[in-house]
């Protein structure tokens, strides 16, 4: 980004002062009544300094669905390249062609690194990577295909929407044709990046060169009604408002109620370091995160899953989370590079064994689960 245009971004987050006024009585009310929250709920939510109860009314919610079982999997993420050149303000991870330290891995590369981390026990590979200016579509294809020989019981959960978007450009056809090629060569369903906020004021500011959210969700009913299912996200932290949070919760959930396809939602925390916001902004706190969780679930009756995505939370704060209405925590994930590049410092994955006892430390019983949610097994001992 040119100097220029980085003096241009704001400096600070939009002021967010969580109050005591904040009357949460009629939301309580509705909760417990099992009714649907609306804009000005969501809203008064985020702005109650009333957490616990905000996290009660989540944890009501989630035990009403789950009771004590909290969910992971055994998956192992790939990124294919950094190389990206749409250029997002929001991003550390995307480099130019000729950068150092860039990467793009051939379809026999790709699986060989699957096959360095690979175990008889994973059943996920997490595929997301940069929009390549030089790859051609038959790239990802073989990508797909070559990982899929290899491992043929492994779930490719493989391309966000984005990513989809800028496939079906590359192969100059219809998403819908897109889809079917990429599904022929094993492709099992999709991960949920690349929303970060809806509103046209803050992809402006953070993403203006990628797709707009109108597209995003678009593109997420198409693969919906084509059998794929997806999950969804929303980075938040940054430049957006309450308003703007709660207008994006919304946006899904009305996709949701059309389409059906959102398996679950994962809220990511927005890591400055290393992006044109570093120096403009710390890192989230762990009230807002608590917070984003709750909401989240209070606002999405109709997603089954909100996941704590302790890579990003750091695993004290997703621990705590599995009492403010997550349900899940993702995997048990080797070499994520996306948050790393950013500054997280959660660290690069658990073992099953490792997972499973930090669920029993939060008093829950963990539930392991394919990338659709069948459940293969839980631990019931607890140590609450």
């Amino acid at each position: 980004m040119a100097r220029k245009d980085r003096e241009k971004l704001p400096r600070h987050r939009p002021a967010k002062r969580p109050s005591s006024d904040v009357d949460l009585s009629r939301i309580q009310e509705k909760v417990r009544a099992g009714e649907r929250l609306d804009l000005q709920d969501g809203v008064a939510l985020f702005q109650s300094a009333d957490l616990l109860t905000v996290g009660q009314l989540a944890n009501l919610v989630r035990e009403r669905r789950h009771g004590d079982r909290t969910f992971y999997n055994v998956n192992r993420h790939l990124n294919p390249t950094n190389v990206c050149f749409v250029g997002c303000e929001l991003c550390a991870y995307q480099d130019k062609v000729t950068a150092p330290g860039t990467w793009s891995y051939s379809p026999e590369q790709c699986v060989e690194l699957a096959r360095r981390d690979y175990t008889e026990d994973v059943t996920e590979f997490h595929i997301v990577g940069g929009l390549h200016p030089h790859w051609k579509f038959p790239v990802y294809l073989e990508i797909l295909r070559a990982l899929k020989e290899a491992f043929p019981t492994v779930h490719l959960k493989a391309f966000t929407m984005v990513e989809i978007d800028w496939l079906a450009r590359l192969a100059d056809q219809s998403i819908e044709e897109t889809l079917d090629q990429l599904t022929e060569a094993g492709l099992d369903s999709c991960p949920g990046g690349g929303a970060e906020i809806f509103a046209p004021r803050v992809h402006e500011i953070i993403a203006h060169n990628k797709i707009t959210g109108d597209r995003w969700l678009e593109v997420a009913g198409i693969c919906h009604r084509r059998g794929l299912r997806t999950n969804a996200t929303m980075l938040y932290g940054h430049v957006e408002t309450y308003e703007e949070r709660v207008d994006h919760l919304l946006r899904l959930r009305a996709q949701q109620d059309q389409s059906g396809g959102f398996d679950c939602f994962i809220p990511l925390a927005f890591h400055p370091e290393n992006t044109p916001f570093e120096g403009r902004m710390g890192p989230t706190d762990g009230i807002d995160d608590l917070k984003v969780i709750a909401v989240s679930r209070l606002l999405l009756d109709n997603f089954d899953h909100i996941k704590a995505y302790w890579v990003m939370l750091t695993q004290k704060i997703a621990q705590v989370a599995l009492r403010f209405g997550a349900d899940d925590l993702d995997g048990t994930i080797v070499d994520e590079r996306i948050t790393r590049a950013a500054g997280g410092v959660a660290g690069k994955g658990m073992t099953r064994r490792q997972i499973e006892d930090f669920i029993l430390e939060a008093g829950r019983t963990p539930v392991e689960r394919n990338t659709t949610y069948t459940e293969f097994h839980a631990r019931a001992e607890s140590r609450a």
